[in-house]
């Protein structure tokens, strides 16, 4: 008996770290995974997506929006996302607000639309309550499988379309022209010069596999504005601007007008084939799909990603959503929630870099708006372009998207479009009833709008 008692508290002295409560919370050992790969993939994940903490609060302030509310906004909306999504899901995927929805956000709901942000915000918060429903329920699955793939990957491709342009605008590298609608601008001038190479820093970087190329591209090129005399230096740190201008400022009675419809539709569509797109492609790079091909956890990881949609509307951002960069922490060994965590803290942490942030400018933020536009529209390779039923609508929703500066207005267009080639081809069993019913509304909307 001594002698169990003598050598019990040797034994609990020095439990190895993988049985403390990381590991009961976490499941470490059964992903195959240890703490310090997790602390490493998550360092890895929030680096290739921090620059969102730069380019969300400038597209943002666009929309009228104070920019240090919009930054504390971000990273607020970012850790909440991201710690839900390790806590509760053990998923190793980062989470923020989605590029290309913050910029129809931005651009057409407030920009061309004429609606104010509040009720911009409004809308962003209902299509996350339907997520969440959508989620909860099993229409979710009836609905991904009755929107045609082509559809899905056109929605991505276009937004991607979108989000360039607005770069391209935002640089200087494209201007408005009364004689041909839009132009090449002046590449005398320092922004757009700094804009592109920024943009073709990235890509290189990226190419030659540099860990966090859009991050040292944006900071690059914002000391060399700031060597040029275009940047004025504020600080690095300071304490966290107020988040008092966008907290609870949404306008959700705003919302319930005809005209809103397809803007709630377009947030909830292109966030819902978005996230699942992202989660599936995180799963298999992360080993978390079964070999019958059930995917561990992946109800639980879309309700997180839905959930966090919900609050970011509440901070004050659009749609939050699941990083496709989180497959470099997944590269890296990321297997677990842990590294979403890690993710979350630090979003945390950079509250505290607010003047960082503050000086970053537009030109730097658009070169990285304009390369993750060019990997959105790599999803055109999923279309099938050998059925014209199929990549005519397609088409029509990619093109669309940016020439009516409105993604709504492109997936009604494409929505639209697929049901009248099916049906006037007599393909009406490709026509699903979840179709039929989005088409009258779309043609509703610019019949009766």
């Amino acid at each position: 008996m001594e002698s169990r008692k003598s050598e019990a508290p040797t034994l609990d002295l020095a439990p190895p770290l993988e049985t403390s409560w990381l590991e009961r919370i976490f499941k470490l050992k059964q992903h195959g995974s240890t703490v310090k790969t997790e602390m490493i993939a998550g360092v890895t994940t929030f680096i290739t997506m921090a620059y969102i903490i730069f380019v969300n609060p400038n597209i943002m302030a666009d929309a009228g929006i104070d920019h240090g509310a919009a930054f504390v906004a971000t990273c607020i909306a970012a850790a909440l996302g991201c710690l839900l999504m390790g806590l509760y899901a053990n998923w190793p995927v980062g989470l923020a607000p989605g590029m290309g929805l913050n910029a129809f956000f931005t651009y057409t709901v407030v920009g061309t639309m004429g609606y104010n942000w509040e009720t911009a915000l409004g809308a962003v918060f209902v299509s996350g309550v339907l997520f969440m429903f959508l989620t909860l329920s099993k229409v979710r699955e009836w609905l991904l499988n009755s929107i045609p793939v082509s559809l899905r990957h056109a929605m991505g491709a276009g937004v991607g379309l979108f989000l360039g342009l607005i770069g391209l605008k935002t640089a200087g590298i494209i201007v408005d022209s009364p004689a041909t609608l839009i132009k090449l601008g002046s590449l005398h001038e320092p922004g757009p010069l700094l804009a592109a190479v920024c943009f073709l820093l990235i890509a290189i970087l990226s190419y030659k596999r540099v860990f966090g190329a859009i991050l040292i591209s944006i900071i690059g090129v914002t000391l060399a504005g700031w060597g040029l005399g275009l940047v004025k230096f504020g600080g690095v740190m300071s304490m966290p601007p107020s988040l008092a201008p966008t907290w609870m400022a949404m306008d959700v009675a705003g919302v319930f007008n005809v005209s809103m419809i397809s803007v709630v539709l377009a947030f909830l569509f292109v966030h819902m084939f978005d996230t699942a797109g992202t989660l599936m492609g995180v799963a298999q790079r992360a080993n978390l799909v079964a070999p019958d091909g059930r995917i561990e956890g992946l109800s639980r990881a879309l309700k997180a990603d839905s959930a966090s949609s919900v609050f970011g509307a509440v901070v004050g951002v659009p749609p939050v959503t699941s990083y496709v960069e989180s497959a470099a922490g997944v590269a890296a060994g990321g297997r677990t929630g842990l590294t979403a965590v890690v993710v979350g803290l630090l979003f945390v942490a950079a509250m505290f870099f607010a003047p960082l942030a503050g000086m970053i400018p537009a030109y730097a933020t658009a070169g990285a708006l304009i390369y993750v536009a060019m990997l959105m529209m790599g999803s055109m390779a999923h279309i099938h372009w050998d059925e014209a039923t199929d990549s005519i609508p397609a088409i029509v929703t990619v093109i669309m998207m940016p020439l009516t500066f409105s993604v709504a207005d492109g997936i009604a267009l494409g929505f639209i479009s697929y049901v009248a080639l099916k049906a006037g081809t007599g393909k009406y069993k490709e026509i699903s009833a979840s179709l039929w019913v989005l088409c009258a509304i779309f043609i509703a909307k610019f019949v009766f709008l």
